[in-house]
């Protein structure tokens, strides 16, 4: 006499497709080295960068937070962190903080 057990069978499915989903962000962010995060630039197609965590610190980045969290709050349409600003400033301003 067999015993059946859908709830375990449907709980096998959900960590599954849990795990794929694991895996899947995995394989994004480990293109990432330590101590970087990446961010998405520009105003109508975005271009991923990646940035030292050090650009956190200055007060000209802190700007460029503060006007994402205006524009998007906590809720970003790419996932990551997105900067609403043009591509070129953006490549000019950490151009700028490299230089510090």
């Amino acid at each position: 006499m067999a015993i059946r057990f859908p709830g375990i069978i449907h709980a096998k499915h959900i960590l599954r497709r849990t795990n794929s989903f694991s895996k899947q962000a995995a394989s994004t962010s480990s293109d990432v080295p330590k101590g970087y995060l990446a961010v998405y630039v520009g105003e109508s197609e975005k271009k991923r960068f990646v940035i030292p965590i050090s650009y956190l610190n200055q007060p000209t980045f802190q700007q460029l937070l503060k006007k994402a969290e205006e524009e998007f709050g906590f809720d970003h349409p790419m996932g990551g962190l997105t900067i609403p600003c043009s591509e070129d400033m953006f490549i000019d301003l950490t151009s700028r903080l490299d230089e510090l």
